[in-house]
């Protein structure tokens, strides 16, 4: 059994896995109803929003220069990778470019995980294994030859490998300070471009309530995983982490009734089963 320091990193993961999966099968469905920069936009500011209050509410310390520069640039990345992947999940089936994203998003700082801190132990190493495997048979293909959406998942994995490093980098700050300042950033990102593109327009009520409920699981969800990486390896925490499309491929399943084969089922208990190797450090 793994000592308890060792299973805290991977609760705040997958915690995070929650609110994400969640928060992109939410933001996903009610992109394909609006403008996606304009709507992510409204993500990224009533995310940025709920966070101001808990910290005012906590009466959390602002993090160092250093750690804001870190977030703000977390920010920049998300930003644009949020409203790409929202592209990606309205064009095509969030069973595939979800997971598509997230294995891109999850290869590039585990590896550089596994450079910086060194050789993580052989049954982390085998729960890498089976978490890429079973997000690559939760995405793969089956009958189409070019899935829709699936170049703009591409984009966002990249991007979101981009965020994951830099909140990395930010250090040991205030969680919550941290994933305020990385929506700041995000919404005066997807803000311009809106404002360029000139996509200003009504959006209706059901569509705005979506956004700001898909905004606070977002941001919480960021707050969470920069509390593992805080506690954890980075390359155990992107991986754990990463595993979010079980929940949006579920939830698409179940309420957008999007069919999935025996593959993906296998490749959920999979990508599962890799969970407690990985916690296991």
């Amino acid at each position: 059994m793994a000592p308890t320091y060792q299973l805290v990193p991977a609760g705040f993961s997958l915690a995070a896995v929650l609110l994400w999966g969640t928060s992109d099968f939410v933001g996903g469905y009610a992109a394909r109803r609006t403008s996606v920069f304009l709507f992510t936009a409204l993500v990224h500011g009533s995310g940025g929003v709920f966070m101001l209050l808990l910290v005012l509410a906590r009466h959390s310390q602002p993090p160092s220069r250093a750690s804001a520069e870190w977030a703000l640039a977390a920010g920049l990345f998300g930003g644009i990778s949020l409203a790409i992947f929202y592209r990606a999940l309205a064009a095509g089936k969030m069973g595939i470019t979800a997971p598509v994203a997230a294995v891109l998003s999850a290869a590039i700082p585990a590896a550089i995980g596994m450079i910086t801190a060194g050789f993580p132990g052989a049954l982390p190493v085998v729960g890498f294994g089976l978490a890429g495997t079973g997000l690559w048979l939760i995405s793969r293909s089956e009958g189409d030859l070019q899935p829709a959406g699936l170049g703009f998942a591409v984009l966002a994995g990249i991007g979101f490998a981009g965020f994951y490093l830099c909140m990395k980098q930010a250090g040991d700050g205030s969680a919550m300070w941290i994933a305020l300042l990385s929506r700041v950033c995000a919404f005066a990102v997807t803000g311009a471009v809106t404002l360029l593109t000139r996509n200003l327009h009504r959006i209706p009520l059901p569509i705005l309530s979506l956004g700001v409920f898909a905004g606070c699981l977002d941001v919480s969800g960021s707050a969470l995983f920069v509390r593992a990486a805080q506690t954890g390896r980075l390359d155990s925490v992107v991986v754990l982490s990463s595993l979010y499309p079980a929940v949006t491929v579920l939830l698409a399943r179940f309420l957008l009734k999007e069919r999935f084969s025996r593959w993906r089922l296998v490749g959920m208990a999979t990508a599962l089963l890799a969970v407690p190797l990985i916690a296991l450090q």
